[in-house]
């Protein structure tokens, strides 16, 4: 049975621009008609399924492309490691919730709950987006950064957590400025000194990262937590601090 994109988009859930963009890149391409037409076969949607399984999982696109065109590639075998991760995932987020059942039930007085258990669930051992930074700027810099973070202490590291935290709220709040103003220029280098007490970003990287924060649709949700639009305003305020200060 053949479909068209529009049914296939409702069909799963996704948007009919999402298809368009994974015909445009290579990642699922459907047979098309004379009219121009995608028509998506049973193979597609199967391949569609694998390929919003790595999703789910936070391969990048370009990541899931290489993987599911390789010679070697194995439906099955992707599929059992699919399953093994998101086992993994559903036992940290478990562990989460039952995190935050017992801090609800501590602030009732039921039980008591130490400064320790408080935190438990938490995994920051683990970057989903490692691979993709060792991709775009080698993995020096990625193994420089995990190491200034493994050498600090657990209040040195809750720290640095906190004054994340801080610089992302204040950036939200002048999100409505110019990205060329003084303020959001101010605010932006202090983002940019923050990046470099643990890792060694250079401008051109800096700058790229600003793009990454827009065109992963990852990072846009998780940083227009602070803002809507914070993710646009930091590329574009991040951009500008690079170009300003390229004296090369």
């Amino acid at each position: 049975m053949q479909m068209k994109v529009k049914e296939v988009a409702e069909l799963v859930g996704i948007s009919v621009r999402t298809l368009h963009h994974y015909d445009d890149i290579g990642l699922l391409k459907p047979d098309t008609t004379e009219s121009g037409y995608r028509i998506y076969s049973q193979k597609d949607l199967e391949s569609l399924q694998q390929i919003l399984f790595f999703k789910q999982l936070g391969f990048p696109l370009k990541k899931i492309k290489a993987i599911i065109n390789s010679p070697s590639f194995d439906r099955e075998e992707a599929f059992q490691i699919q399953r093994k991760m998101l086992l993994e995932e559903r036992a940290r987020l478990d562990h989460m919730i039952a995190t935050i059942d017992k801090t609800i039930q501590h602030m009732k007085g039921a039980i008591y709950m130490s400064d320790l258990e408080k935190f438990e669930g938490f995994d920051f051992s683990k970057n989903p987006y490692e691979q993709e930074a060792r991709e775009r700027w080698g993995d020096e810099a990625v193994d420089e950064s995990n190491n200034k973070i493994n050498k600090m202490s657990n209040d040195e590291q809750k720290a640095l957590g906190e004054e994340f935290d801080q610089i992302y709220r204040d950036l939200a709040a002048i999100r409505h400025q110019a990205p060329d103003s003084d303020e959001a220029q101010a605010g932006i280098k202090v983002w940019y000194d923050y990046l470099n007490k643990i890792g060694n970003y250079s401008l051109e990287a800096f700058k790229g990262l600003g793009q990454m924060y827009v065109d992963d649709e990852r990072f846009t949700k998780n940083i227009d937590k602070y803002g809507d639009g914070l993710a646009e305003f930091m590329r574009d305020a991040m951009a500008v601090y690079a170009d300003r200060n390229n004296f090369d």
